[in-house]
């Protein structure tokens, strides 16, 4: 070979084989590894390493030489099975359709490496019946690869099924041909099939409204006619396995902001139906939250050391590096395995649940004697209003179709919803129970009935839910903010606390409010000190330049000097680099100072406007050292509560991909305020405000202008009623002549408890259903901007 290659007088120790002009300069192809160009450039003719021999049609002729499956060539004598076995494996792996061949296509050149020239060839040509065989296969080859080109141009022009739902749900799509075409009564008749499924399989209706029922729906149709459904199999064993995969694949844009802003792991214990105490792990970054696993610990002693392992189990699983603080439930033992967790991981910090800490001062507030009677008659009204069709329907039609109740993610957020619905649609109410049509019905005759009137016309109860009112909705506020996703909560809950306090004050400024005001903060004070005065949250205040410039202007130095000593606690802690925990200090201090990069015209302009997170990004580079620390900081904080190993799939795939959809809505209605997290969307019909044999878990229409509903309370004595004196009634509103005096509740203080209704047995169907004065109403509502929260 090297006579060959050095047949042009150049040096005889010269090898072809190592000469780089002989072989493509960038190829990966394996078969060049075992032979070369004939000619430099020469792509036709390919020399074998091993035995010399020349062979036509280039390199890919050259590698079933070497793996001995060409039909037309001669196997190599010295490639070992290793070498066979991988040219083979290549030529299957990269293995396409070939079109119609004629005679001459088919024609392999083979050429002596010893004996032959460079231009002597010798043609090996098939048999006419090989050749014909040959030419039929390749024709049906040929007929198929153009059902499969057809196949994949149409999509690629067609859309995907979820870029279509897409854009229907954000109302920029349009109506494609096909649907154009089809007639009402043929979509009527797709609409009556899904209805009979909801209905025959007992599928809640606000599925309906779920992007991947849509996205289901729409990939059926491209699918066309003749689809099979999975069987129950399918969806219990393969396909939830495969889904798990999927959706493991979300964990990847997890991973990466967990890497650059930190996260917070999050743990929440609940027991199921079958009394097996579960634990869910979470973990929380601006990516959204994503649910790591479902633990069983029913066999376990649920003490600090074992519930500090499953932690930490979970801390390195996300990476230690990543894990900025761990959030968990306000329990005792919780609380001992934070301690434990903070010792075992030095930069490491515990905080229990915000959302918790305000949602058991609500529930302690609605315990105070001053509220707790006010709650529980504002739940007689509405439980006595949806029992009974006629009442509720007249309800609507006085509030425009609003309900008066307001499911929310908690059962105290609930309550305090449902009487600021009440006082928003209070003259609609006190317009309803002195219509004619309430007057006429047979309930207004009963005991229940009586009562529920005198209610809605007592003022002093109307007082007593606006108090309630003042005291609850300043930490609703805070609440809605610590249960969202987009703004990071942990730099504006501290904030908010200390401007809740302030609104508290505010709504609170007669002097005979005193002692209850004293015992509303009393309450605030004690849950926040003992649970939350946290140095992670004055460090994330002290961070976010939006409320912490504000409090420096305000001239508050002792609450300055008190969350720039949280930021450094934390800071000694978090880093424990001296070099750029030395930088870091001393960036802070030009942040501080509004120095140096933090002078710039632009980042003093949008302190306000842009969330922290944002602000950092655009004017925190020079800064780089402390942009990083401030990331991990102030990212989103935030926990959800929530069989085995398919029931903990089934819950990894359910809660990542409905977290995945609430982050699209959310993104979807961005600067639409009509969004509160707060609030359940659906409406609960399970509910105690609605149903009261649900157990609890562990300038108005129609009226004159002179006349006021202070003097209407006055007249019919409501307010007096309720609190069970026998003063005389001096109007029977309607009820014709009465000569007892009467008390339409028990005296007492158990004024609170579940009222024993005496309608049970009464139907309002039969009454008379006109209502003059439910038409023509006008809308003007009031609802006191003092309970006004935006929403």
């Amino acid at each position: 070979m090297a006579t060959d290659a050095g047949a042009d007088g150049a040096d005889p120790t010269y090898d072809p084989m190592k000469d780089p002009e002989r072989k493509p300069k960038r190829s990966n192809d394996p078969g060049w590894k075992y032979g070369y160009w004939l000619i430099p450039g020469g792509r036709d003719i390919v020399v074998c390493n091993l035995c010399g021999k020349r062979t036509s049609g280039g390199i890919k002729r050259h590698k079933e030489h070497l793996a001995a499956t060409g039909g037309d060539t001669t196997g190599c004598p010295r490639a070992s099975t290793e070498i066979r076995r991988e040219m083979g494996e290549y030529l299957e792996k990269n293995r396409r359709n070939k079109g119609l061949l004629d005679d001459d296509d088919d024609a392999v050149v083979e050429v002596d490496a010893a004996t032959r020239e460079p231009t002597q060839a010798s043609f090996t040509r098939q048999s006419s019946g090989t050749a014909a065989k040959k030419n039929k296969k390749a024709f049906a080859v040929k007929m198929s690869s153009k059902s499969v080109s057809v196949k994949s141009i149409m999509s690629m022009l067609r859309k995907k099924p979820e870029d279509i739902v897409d854009e229907r749900r954000s109302g920029c799509s349009q109506s494609t041909m096909e649907s154009s075409t089809k007639t009402a009564e043929e979509r009527h008749y797709v609409n009556m099939q899904w209805a009979l499924f909801f209905y025959e399989c007992g599928i809640p209706f606000n599925v309906a409204s779920s992007r991947q029922f849509q996205v289901a729906i729409e990939a059926s149709c491209q699918y066309g006619s003749g689809y099979k459904p999975p069987s129950p199999h399918e969806l219990s064993e393969p396909l939830l396995r495969d889904c798990v995969k999927e959706t493991k694949l979300l964990r990847k844009n997890h991973e990466e902001a967990w890497k650059q802003y930190g996260c917070t792991l999050m743990s929440d214990g609940w027991s199921d139906r079958r009394g097996r105490h579960l634990i869910n792990f979470l973990v929380n970054s601006p990516e959204g939250t994503y649910f790591l696993e479902s633990v069983d610990a029913s066999s376990e002693c649920q003490d600090a050391r074992m519930i500090a392992d499953l932690l930490e189990k979970r801390i390195e699983d996300v990476g230690k590096e990543n894990v900025v603080q761990v959030v968990t439930d306000n329990g005792a033992n919780y609380k001992a395995a934070g301690k434990l967790l903070m010792e075992r991981i030095p930069t490491l910090y515990w905080s229990p649940c915000a959302c918790h800490c305000l949602d058991l001062m609500l529930e302690d507030i609605g315990k105070l004697k001053e509220f707790k009677k006010p709650i529980a008659r504002g739940r007689r009204v509405t439980t006595f209003i949806y029992r009974h069709g006629r009442i509720l329907s007249l309800m609507r039609k006085a509030t425009g179709g609003m309900d008066l109740v307001r499911s929310a993610a908690t059962r105290f957020a609930t309550s305090f919803l449902s009487l600021k619905s009440l006082v928003k649609h209070k003259q609609a109410l006190r317009s309803l129970f002195t219509s004619q049509a309430w007057t006429g019905n047979k309930l207004a005759k009963t005991q229940a009935g009586l009562n529920v009137q005198d209610i809605i016309l007592s003022a002093e109860w109307w007082h007593a839910v606006e108090d309630c009112l003042r005291a609850s909705a300043p930490l609703l506020i805070v609440l809605r903010l610590a249960d969202g996703d987009e703004v990071p909560a942990m730099p504006e809950i501290a904030a908010l606390m200390k401007y809740a306090k302030e609104r508290i004050n505010q709504g609170f400024p007669q002097q005979n409010k005193q002692p209850l005001l004293k015992k509303i903060m009393s309450i605030v004070d004690k849950r926040w000190e003992n649970q939350m005065d946290h140095p992670l949250y004055g460090a994330a205040l002290f961070l976010n330049p939006g409320k912490f410039f504000s409090i420096v202007k305000s001239g508050d130095d002792a609450l300055v000097g008190e969350l720039r000593s949280c930021f450094n606690d934390v800071l000694a802690k978090m880093v424990l680099d001296v070099n750029i925990r030395n930088k870091i200090d001393q960036q802070a201090v030009l942040y501080q100072a509004r120095r140096g990069a933090f002078s710039n015209v632009m980042a003093i302009e949008n302190v306000e406007k842009r969330n922290p997170l944002d602000w950092w990004h655009s004017y925190g580079g020079r800064a780089i050292e402390l942009q990083r620390f401030a990331k991990r900081i102030i990212h989103t904080k935030k926990r959800n509560r929530l069989q085995h190993q398919r029931l903990n799939d089934n819950v990894f795939v359910s809660y990542n991909r409905k977290n995945m959809d609430r982050f699209q809505k959310r993104r979807e209605k961005m600067g639409d305020k009509s969004y509160d997290p707060l609030v359940i969307e659906d409406f609960d019909w399970g509910n105690e405000w609605v149903d009261p044999t649900v157990p609890p878990p562990q300038g108005a229409r129609g009226c004159p202008d002179d006349i006021s509903w202070d003097l209407v309370d006055e007249v019919v004595g409501a307010t007096s009623s309720l609190q069970g004196r026998n003063y005389p009634r001096t109007t029977t509103m309607g009820r014709g002549p009465s000569t007892k005096q009467h008390s339409s509740i028990p005296n007492g203080e158990n004024d609170d408890s579940d009222f024993v209704h005496d309608d049970d047995d009464l139907t309002d169907d039969d009454d008379d259903p006109t209502s003059a004065d439910q038409e023509g109403g006008d809308d003007t509502n009031a609802t006191m901007d003092e309970f006004d929260d935006g929403y």
